[in-house]
């Protein structure tokens, strides 16, 4: 994808618990709110099993930007996976800033099942903000994770 490209369309990946934010998606899409058309979207059973080589594996084929939500704090239906998910994360955005990724090309947050109007703000947020990043390299090289 050229940098004009990304420019209009940075493409995501968003990896949603099946819980609370795949519902919130499902909601604004039956809502009809309107938000980048160039996120993928992944069901995980909770935002807690995302492991960061998933996010890498993202940014290897050559996705902008990975997108991870889960149910807000308190509300998670296995106890306590988004607070693993909050730290499993953190973790992760050192790691890519280490191999050379930018940190801000990957955002968590909290979506509610009843927070359809809230996923398409993030989605057109963060498609937004991924388009600062246009003209610069993008994937993740497969050397640098044998490093």
């Amino acid at each position: 994808m050229s940098a004009p490209e990304m420019a209009q369309d940075p493409k995501i990946l968003a990896f949603l618990c099946r819980w609370c934010s795949y519902a919130g998606a499902d909601l604004a899409g039956t809502s009809r709110f309107s938000y980048s058309p160039n996120v993928r979207i992944v069901q995980v059973p909770c935002s807690g099993r995302v492991d960061p080589v998933m996010i890498f594996k993202a940014f290897v084929e050559g996705y902008d930007g990975v997108l991870v939500a889960g149910c807000h704090p308190g509300d998670c239906h296995y106890g306590t996976g988004n607070y693993h998910a909050r730290r499993k994360l953190a973790v992760a955005r050192r790691l890519l800033e280490t191999v050379g990724v930018h940190p801000d090309r990957m955002f968590f947050t909290w979506v509610s099942a009843a927070e359809g109007r809230k996923f398409a703000e993030v989605c057109t947020t963060f498609a937004e903000s991924l388009k600062k990043f246009a003209g610069r390299p993008k994937t993740l090289a497969r050397e640098a994770l044998a490093k």
